[in-house]
C-alpha cells in the first residue's frame, strides 16, 4: 500500500462525493415546489432565486447534471477497478465491481436523494449556485448532445419541444388537489373551488349559458301595466327586451330604471295616463350586450369587469340569440350553486332516494352532476345529463326508456316534446362497457 495506492483511494471517495452531489442536486431541484421557491425569492433568498432560474430549461439542468453525475461514476469506478486489479489480480475486477456498487448505491445515490426530497427547497438553494456552474461549463457538450439527441428521434417520427416544461403548472396543480382530497388532506369543497377557478381559461360561455328557450322577455310592443306587472313578478332584475320577434333584441331594462321612469310619469309634476300609456320602454332600456358563445370564461369575467356590467347575451356565429350569460353564471363555476330568496329552489335540482338512486332535472349540467355526486362522466359531447343520455342514445327517448353507460344506468322520467325534463341515476353494481339498452 505505498502513496499510489492511498491517492488512488482519496479520488475514488472524493468521486462518491461528487456523485452524491450530482445525485442529491437533481433530485432537489426537480422536486423543489417552485411556489415556495417564489416565496423564498421574494424574501431575498439570492438561492432560491438562482434555483429558479436553472429550472427554466429543465433539459439543459438534468442532460448537465447527468453527464457529471455518470462521468463521476465510472472515472471512480474504472480508478476502483484498477487498484483492486493491482492488488488481487484478475479477481479484483469482479471484487471492484461489488464493492463500487454498494458504495454508489448507498453514498452516491439512496442517502443523498434521501436527504433531497425530505428537503428539496433547502437543499436546491443550497446547490443552486454551483449547479449553475456546471451548467455553464457543460453547456457546448450538453447542446451537442440534445441536437444529436432530437436528430436520432426525427427518424423515428418524434418530434421533442426544447421549451416544454417536465410538468405543467395546471397539471400539477390539478394533480395536488386531487392527491390530497384523496388523502383526506383537502375537503371536496376547496378542491372544487380552485379547480373551477383553474378551468375557466379551459370552458366556453356557451357551456355555462342559460339556453333561450328559458330566457324570461319582455315584448316592447305590450302595454306600460302589463309590462311593470311582468317586471314586478319576476324573479329577475335584469330582463331583455323584444321587438316583433324574440330573436330580435333590442335592449336591456333593469327593474330600477323601469320604476324610475314609471313613477315619475304617475307621481311627478308632468304625471298622467296619457303620458303612461305613450311610455315607450325603449327610451330607458340599456344597449344589449352580444359575445359569442366561443369566448372563454376566464375572458368573458375580465369583460365584465371591465365594462362594469353582469348580463350578457349570447350568439353563434350566424348572429343567432343561443342564450344569456351573467357575471354570477361564471361564479358558481368556481363556488357552486348561488341561491338568494327569489330562487329557493334552484338548489335542488338533484335528490337521493332511499335505493340510491339519483332523481335530477334532464337540463342539469354534467359538470354540475360530478360536482354534486364527486362521480366523473364525460361533458366532452354534451353539457347537460339529458344531452348526454341523447348523445349516447342517439334517439329521443320516451318515458321509461332505461339506457346503461359509463358506468350508470339513465332511466327517462319525464319527457315534454322533445326536452327530457326528468331522469333516474343509478351507478352499476359493476363498471360495464359502453351498451345500450331500451
Amino acid at each position: 500500500m505505498d502513496a499510489a495506492f492511498w491517492i488512488t483511494s482519496a479520488a475514488i471517495i472524493g468521486l462518491l462525493f461528487l456523485s452524491g452531489f450530482f445525485s442529491g442536486s437533481e433530485t432537489a431541484l426537480t422536486a423543489a415546489s417552485r411556489g415556495k421557491l417564489r416565496a423564498a425569492v421574494d424574501k431575498g433568498s439570492k438561492g432560491a432565486e438562482r434555483a429558479l432560474q436553472i429550472t427554466e430549461d429543465n433539459e439543459s439542468l438534468i442532460g448537465s447534471v447527468l453527464l457529471g453525475n455518470n462521468l463521476v461514476n465510472i472515472l471512480a469506478t474504472s480508478l476502483a477497478t484498477a487498484l483492486f486489479t493491482r492488488l488481487l489480480g484478475e479477481s479484483g475486477v469482479a471484487l471492484a465491481t461489488l464493492i463500487m456498487t454498494l458504495l454508489v448505491l448507498i453514498f452516491a445515490e439512496v442517502l443523498p436523494k434521501t436527504y433531497a426530497i425530505t428537503n428539496p427547497e433547502t437543499a436546491a438553494t443550497r446547490v443552486a449556485p454551483v449547479i449553475a456552474l456546471v451548467i455553464r461549463v457543460f453547456s457546448p457538450v450538453v447542446g451537442a448532445v440534445r441536437w444529436f439527441v432530437r436528430v436520432i428521434l426525427r427518424q423515428f417520427g418524434v418530434q421533442t419541444d426544447p421549451d416544454s416544461q417536465i410538468l405543467a403548472v395546471r397539471e400539477e396543480i390539478a394533480g395536488a388537489l386531487h392527491l390530497g382530497h384523496s388523502e383526506g388532506v383537502v375537503e371536496k369543497e376547496d378542491r372544487d373551488r380552485i379547480l373551477g377557478a383553474l378551468d375557466l381559461a379551459e370552458r366556453t360561455v356557451e357551456e355555462v349559458m342559460l339556453h333561450r328557450s328559458a330566457i324570461e322577455m319582455i315584448n316592447a310592443d305590450h302595454d306600460p301595466q302589463d309590462i311593470l306587472q311582468q317586471c314586478l313578478e319576476s324573479s329577475h332584475t335584469r330582463l331583455p327586451v323584444f321587438k316583433d320577434d324574440p330573436e330580435n333584441i333590442i335592449g336591456l331594462i333593469h327593474a330600477k330604471d323601469l320604476l324610475r321612469a314609471m313613477y315619475k310619469l304617475m307621481e311627478g309634476a308632468e304625471s298622467s295616463m296619457d303620458a303612461l300609456r305613450s311610455f315607450k320602454i325603449a327610451d330607458v332600456a340599456m344597449e344589449p350586450y352580444f359575445v359569442p358563445d366561443t369566448t372563454s370564461l376566464d375572458d368573458q369575467m375580465r369583460q365584465f369587469l371591465k365594462r362594469r356590467t353582469h348580463f350578457a347575451l349570447v350568439v353563434d356565429e350566424y348572429g343567432a340569440l343561443q342564450g344569456l350569460i351573467t357575471l354570477e353564471d361564471i361564479l358558481e363555476e368556481i363556488v357552486g350553486e348561488i341561491t338568494d330568496e327569489f330562487d329557493p329552489d334552484a338548489d335542488h335540482t338533484i335528490t337521493v332516494a332511499e335505493d340510491g338512486n339519483f332523481w335530477i332535472d334532464g337540463q342539469m349540467t354534467i359538470r354540475d352532476f360530478n360536482r354534486a355526486t364527486d362521480y366523473n362522466l364525460p361533458d366532452d359531447e354534451a353539457n347537460t345529463v339529458a344531452g348526454l343520455v341523447i348523445h349516447e342514445a342517439q334517439m329521443i327517448p320516451t318515458v321509461g326508456q332505461a339506457f346503461s353507460f359509463h358506468g350508470f344506468r339513465f332511466e327517462v322520467a319525464g319527457r315534454e316534446n322533445n326536452r327530457l325534463t326528468r331522469l333516474k341515476i343509478r351507478p352499476l353494481e359493476a363498471p360495464l362497457r359502453q351498451n345500450r339498452e331500451a
